[in-house]
């Protein structure tokens, strides 16, 4: 092999293929086995401040910090945020800062130096970061490093992007990681797609399967993505929601409509109580209102007796739903729920046996 084994680099060839998810698994999965394990994300694309300090550090480097008791002498550090000021500043050349040395200077750190296993999150697709120097390609032949690419397969069509990865990245492709895989692919993922990749010098190291669990978010983040006013139950605000429904139509076809969904998101206008009505008495986890008036207090009633928030957003029906749809399935995994979830799916999804078996 012609990498170190020490840095694994953990990358994707499209957005949101769910390698934060990949990433905090694996993480778990190494730990428990007791690799003794160091962890950093070059490029930051959730930024937060540090309690008493300027600076700002990666939100998912700070979770998973926290959430698998990893020391900060073994945390890389985040070179640059991936925001558009950012950006900005590097195209305009107002930022001329040297982030292929600040990486290389990292990589050699003394305290992260004696650790088994360097695991790095990468950018999000093989040429994201280009502009800094540090691409998926050049962070791995900077730090001698494999890579694992995590795959969303929700068709044929990332096979392509697959092999043409394996085309550039040669041996330093350890496996990739297929996520996301719904039960009905499950049979031609194991029967066909696997062993065609394994043809291909591709080892297969995960199938993560499809779950609504995942794809859910929490009122609270709904609160917060739509900047709204909590009319009610907001102790409630860790109601899960996986689903989103637009309440538009006469109240029979709504009920009907609705009695299709579960965990539901329902959006409609302040002024429309009978669908108010009609949404509460199905699966729904919240009801989102448009418009600029507050429902009527029959309605703040029952919701505060079925225990259903209501959010009252200053926005028009199609935003919000915008908001909604764009939040689905991309926030991240600061909710407990989620978080167990992962730790239980990384027992059985990945081959971390074999992926062990690969870096030594």
């Amino acid at each position: 092999m012609p990498y170190s084994k020490r840095h694994l680099i953990i990358g994707s060839i499209d957005p949101y293929s769910g390698k934060s998810t990949v990433v905090i698994a694996l993480a778990h999965a190494l730990l428990q086995s007791g690799v003794d394990l160091a962890y950093g994300k070059p490029i930051g694309t959730c930024p937060e401040a540090l309690e008493g300090k300027a600076c700002s550090i990666d939100g998912d480097v700070q979770f998973l910090m926290k959430t698998l008791n990893i020391s900060s002498d073994r945390i890389y550090p985040t070179l640059v945020m991936a925001e558009p000021s950012t950006l900005e500043s590097r195209l305009s050349h107002a930022d001329t800062h040297d982030y292929v040395a600040d990486f290389k200077a990292a990589i050699h750190q003394s305290n992260q130096a004696d650790a088994d296993l360097v695991l790095l999150e990468g950018p999000g697709t093989l040429d994201e970061g280009c502009i800094y120097g540090l691409s998926l390609t050049e962070m791995a032949t900077i730090a001698d490093a494999g890579i694992i690419l995590v795959i969303r397969l929700k068709s044929y069509l990332p096979l392509d992007s697959l092999i043409a990865a394996k085309q550039r990245l040669g041996d330093r492709l350890v496996g990739v990681i297929l996520n996301d895989i719904h039960d009905h692919q499950m049979d031609l993922v194991e029967r066909v797609i696997c062993p065609y990749l394994e043809k291909q010098s591709i080892p297969v190291l995960g199938i993560v399967p499809h779950s609504e669990i995942l794809k859910s978010v929490s009122v609270g983040e709904l609160v917060h993505r739509l900047d709204a006013q909590v009319l009610c139950c907001p102790e409630r605000m860790d109601l899960m929601v996986e689903n989103l429904f637009i309440g538009a139509m006469n109240v029979n076809s709504a009920l009907e409509y609705f009695r299709r969904g579960r965990n539901m998101a329902i959006v409609t206008g302040s002024d429309r109580t009978d669908l108010q009505l009609a949404a509460m008495e199905t699966a729904t986890q919240c009801l989102v209102l448009t418009g600029h008036t507050l429902p009527l207090p029959t309605i703040i009633s029952r919701a505060e007796e079925l225990e259903i928030p209501i959010l009252s957003v200053d926005l028009d029906t199609l935003s919000a739903v915008e908001i909604i749809e764009q939040t689905l399935g991309q926030v991240r995994l600061h909710e407990g729920i989620k978080l167990e979830y992962v730790f239980e799916m990384s027992k059985t999804a990945l081959k971390l046996d074999r992926l062990m078996s690969l870096i030594r």
